[in-house]
């Protein structure tokens, strides 16, 4: 009940196993945090982070601390996508590889890579989760591009040219399903009960929007066999889209998320891999798409089954009203994706955004006036029923290493 009635002061802390954060502003102790150990001491309920601040009020820097800090205690972490460039200089640092996406760029990502087999998967275990992978990135693709949710009819020329392809070869490639939709096999459409002329009517619209990663804006960046290999070994590998993203094509980095993550998700599914972060930084870039934010729930939803923590960094807790309507899916899912993250960092936000940040994370009184009043590296940490105020410390060589200013 105390820690009801005064949050802070009646706190004990987490203990001393995780990564040192800095200093707990009302207790004085330090304060550490590893959402697998928080886990299994049955202290939260998934390992997912929302972490959310205004511009200047340190959010970059408590997560580049959080993931530098965890790399040293063992941990990895991956970016699918930097639309800003600024996790390129910390990745170097930590001895992890920089990939470089964008038109132009001589690498290319297959999305449809199956990846290493786990052994602890059997094969046939292991074809159903590549096919339902494939799938649902290519849905995701098409869905995206559309604006809208694909027919039955179309769902069905999808899975066929899908089949076509995985039949005739082993590494199916977008290329290779963009011809199958626009040429179905004449036998295979048969035995769906369909006529291939049917089937090319049909199918057309999603053919032409997947058909944009082959000779769109985004050729030559996912339209054939990777040129590049994950090194599962290293201990950060980063996604840098900054070419795409000083351009402010927000739907261009949608898709390069989509299929990004897809490859680094190929990657990372053995469950033997260790503990991993995946950080999804300008999330409010894609939390616009309900054909992302269903690929991205199911990606929480399998978090704790893969050992990873996915890592959600947003601006204000109003960019997930943002995605639609109340009541909508979109809305659905991004408030789902909310629901998902036990643990909430909450930096400074604006006065008019705190209503709206108390709401969707259920703050009480005192912990919402405290956010409205955080210095620059100060945060909330909102656990289930715990919460701490924190204040981040940093080395002399992190400010440095951590600083987003540096174009200003």
């Amino acid at each position: 009940m105390l820690r009801v009635a005064y949050p802070f002061l009646a706190e004990g802390g987490l203990g001393a196993d995780g990564t040192y954060i800095g200093s707990d502003v009302f207790s004085g102790g330090s304060f550490v945090y590893d959402p697998w150990v928080l886990y299994h001491g049955r202290v939260i309920t998934n390992p997912n982070v929302l972490l959310a601040g205004v511009i200047g009020s340190g959010k970059s820097s408590t997560a580049k601390a959080l993931i530098t800090r965890s790399i040293a205690l063992g941990h990895k972490a991956y970016v699918p996508c930097d639309p800003k460039g600024e996790w390129t200089p910390v990745a170097t640092a930590m001895g992890g590889a920089v990939i470089k996406l964008g038109p132009g760029l001589p690498t290319r990502l297959n999305p449809l890579d199956a990846g290493r087999r786990p052994a602890v998967v059997e094969t046939s275990e292991w074809e159903r989760i590549v096919w339902s992978r494939r799938r649902a990135l290519l849905g995701t693709l098409a869905e995206s591009t559309l604006g809208r949710p694909l027919a039955a009819i179309e769902h069905t020329a999808l899975d066929l040219a899908l089949e076509t392809v995985s039949s005739q070869v082993e590494e199916p490639t977008i290329p290779d399903v963009v011809v199958a939709l626009f040429t179905p096999d004449s036998a295979r459409a048969e035995r769906a009960g369909l006529k291939a002329i049917n089937l090319t009517t049909d199918g057309r619209e999603v053919a032409h929007a997947i058909r944009r990663l082959v000779h769109g804006d985004l050729s030559g960046m996912f339209d054939g066999p990777s040129t590049t290999e994950f090194d599962p070994t290293l201990p950060m590998v980063t996604l840098d889209s900054s070419w795409l993203g000083s351009g402010g094509n927000d739907q261009a980095l949608r898709l390069t998320l989509a299929c990004a993550s897809s490859w680094l998700e190929a990657a990372v599914a053995d469950p033997a891999g260790g503990n991993r972060y995946i950080v999804y930084d300008e999330g409010w870039r894609v939390m616009r798409d309900a054909a992302l934010l269903r690929r991205m729930q199911e990606q929480w939803k399998l978090s704790r089954a893969w050992g990873v923590s996915n890592i959600l960094i947003v601006h204000r807790l109003s960019d997930l009203a943002a995605v639609g309507d109340l009541g909508s899916e979109a809305r659905a899912l991004a408030e789902g994706l909310l629901a998902d993250c036990s643990t909430r960092i909450m930096l400074r936000q604006e006065p008019d955004q705190l209503e709206r940040t108390a709401s969707l994370l259920g703050l009480t009184d005192v912990e919402i006036a405290t956010i409205a009043k955080l210095p620059k590296g100060r945060a909330l940490w909102r656990l289930p029923n715990r919460s701490f105020v924190v204040q981040l410390v940093r080395h002399a060589r992190e400010v440095e290493l951590f600083d987003t200013d540096a174009r200003m």
